[in-house]
């Protein structure tokens, strides 16, 4: 199965959700040669890949019938469901030996509920959330981490390599959003004390820019301080120097927070940090924050400090 796949390498691939992400990875597949078969839930969406000379479909269902590699770029759990399960979904029409990859974050055991699902149907289901942001979609410099058989991985790679630089197996189905719920949980955690460090540095008479090199150069440095700094000032070209327009939405890091709080819960795992920063970033959201990159916790944090 494998290898016939491999042979027929620039046979059509589905692509469902052409959003902020998924609509620079589809182009990247597009420049890479594959026919795209195309559905998104907003047919404005569409219209652009139309203009590329993609086909265009009225349902996921319709994806399924006519590719049998899919990819999915989806907000969050229930969108997925309804994509593979609903009553026009990929799973009313899609063929046996077919390759499914998941690049949405959500819920780990989501992911395993449709790969049970997709196996029934003689298909194979793959997660491959992704980290590094619009930017990166746009470069074709993403990172996926792929759950699922291994087996599968390089036909899984062959099509993730023209969308990202790394591709990294990390075992069965559901570890792929594991890996990427637990780094985004480290990056809210040390995003959050960046923002309190560099607060009560300045606060304390400091320069925000002498601070951040200090801190760049101790124990205390982090990617929050050297490359993606929440002060405005300090550094160009990240979203804290154009008014926290950009980057990683507010909203998306406190959804990642909450798929984290629901994996603690579930296994039984202690994260007062990772808790704590997932309510910090639900009340961000509540008090207008909700758009503007996750780094803006420093300004929310300025803004509490005088109530």
């Amino acid at each position: 199965m494998v290898c016939s796949r491999a042979m027929a390498s620039k046979t059509p691939v589905g692509f469902i959700g052409l959003g902020n992400m998924g609509n620079p990875m589809a182009k990247n597949l597009v420049k890479h040669g594959y026919p795209v078969i195309a559905y998104d839930v907003f047919p404005e969406a569409c219209k652009e890949f139309q203009d590329l000379g993609a086909q265009v479909t009225e349902s996921p269902a319709d994806v399924a019938e006519k590719a049998d590699r899919i990819i999915t770029m989806l907000p969050s759990s229930p969108n997925v469901i309804e994509v593979y399960t609903g009553a026009n979904g990929i799973l009313k029409k899609v063929k046996k030996g077919s390759l499914l990859i998941d690049s949405s974050t959500i819920d780990p055991a989501v992911s395993k509920e449709l790969a049970k699902a997709v196996e029934k149907m003689g298909a194979v289901f793959m997660d491959a959330p992704v980290s590094g942001g619009v930017g990166a979609a746009r470069a074709a410099n993403l990172t996926f981490m792929v759950g699922g058989v291994e087996q599968e991985f390089d036909a899984a790679k062959e099509l993730l390599t023209c969308m990202g630089s790394n591709i990294v197996y990390c075992g069965e189905v559901g570890t792929g959003q594991a890996a990427k719920i637990c780094n985004n949980m480290l990056l809210a955690i040390s995003m959050i004390g960046t923002a309190e460090t560099m607060n009560l540095g300045i606060r304390l008479g400091l320069d925000p820019k002498l601070l951040a090199k200090i801190l760049n150069m101790s124990s205390g440095r982090c990617w929050s301080s050297d490359t993606y700094n929440p002060v405005p000032g300090v550094m160009e070209g990240v979203p804290s120097a154009n008014n926290y327009q950009g980057g990683f939405g507010t909203t998306l890091m406190a959804k990642d927070l909450g798929l984290a709080q629901i994996s603690a819960t579930s296994t039984k795992t202690p994260i007062p940090l990772g808790s704590q920063a997932h309510q910090i970033y639900r009340m961000m959201c509540a008090k207008g924050y909700a758009l503007k990159d996750f780094s803006a916790v420093f300004q929310f944090l300025r803004e509490e400090e005088t109530l």
